[in-house]
């Protein structure tokens, strides 16, 4: 039977614009498009940015000349963050690819991690330690490039923050993926930072004077 008019219109008053329910799906659910990653680079922008604004700060400070500053930025940007991200995140969807993936039983449609996923992780986890490193350490220079024990010790307890609160992330980003086993694994590197940090403070290395000196001489 054919729909009537009226009956067309009561469907019509329920359902909503073609695209309003995509745009509420977007909002409220985490996974679109069937993927795990976003859709679009709006954070890694954002993230760049800050790192441009960062670094700046650092050669106003201790820079020599603009060829020198435009060469750090682009150094920070594009090695610290872009290539050690994608090395970091080619790892990572390597290992819970290839070693992490539960087996997925016959009524189960086997998934894979995306790589996109992998860097979008990396992003979450490096923003905390963007802020530790690059803001935070930048106010405390004066105090850490000092000779002695105390500015040794604290630089180290920033970088031993910033390196366990980034794999912390780094965990979380893969546990909650249903599909993955023995996430735990990625904690392992907090565990052999807070093993190696004491020595480093014994023999008095500041890795904020180590890595500033790579930069600013």
């Amino acid at each position: 039977m054919l729909p009537t008019t009226a009956s067309m219109g009561r469907g019509a008053a329920r359902s909503p614009p073609p695209l309003f329910g995509p745009y509420l799906r977007r909002i409220v659910k985490v996974e679109t498009k069937n993927q795990w990653a976003r859709d679009d680079p709006a954070f890694v922008v954002i993230l760049i940015l800050f790192l441009v604004f960062a670094t700046s700060a650092y050669c106003a400070a201790y820079g020599e000349s603009a060829s020198h500053a435009a060469l750090t930025i682009t150094s920070v940007v594009f090695l610290h963050f872009l290539f050690a991200g994608i090395v970091l995140a080619t790892l990572c969807w390597f290992l819970t690819n290839s070693y992490l993936r539960e087996e997925p039983n016959s009524h189960v449609v086997e998934q894979r991690v995306e790589w996109l996923y992998t860097f979008d992780v990396h992003c979450n986890s490096f923003f905390p330690a963007f802020v530790i490193l690059y803001v935070l350490q930048y106010f405390l220079s004066p105090l850490l490039l000092a000779h002695g024990f105390f500015p040794a010790l604290l630089s180290n307890l920033l970088f031993v923050v910033a390196i366990s609160y980034y794999h912390y992330l780094n965990f979380l980003g893969y546990d909650v993926l249903p599909f993955l086993d023995r996430t735990t694994f990625f904690l392992y590197p907090i565990g052999l930072v807070i093993i190696l940090s004491p020595l480093m403070i014994l023999i008095g290395f500041n890795p904020t004077r180590y890595f500033l000196s790579l930069y600013f001489g």
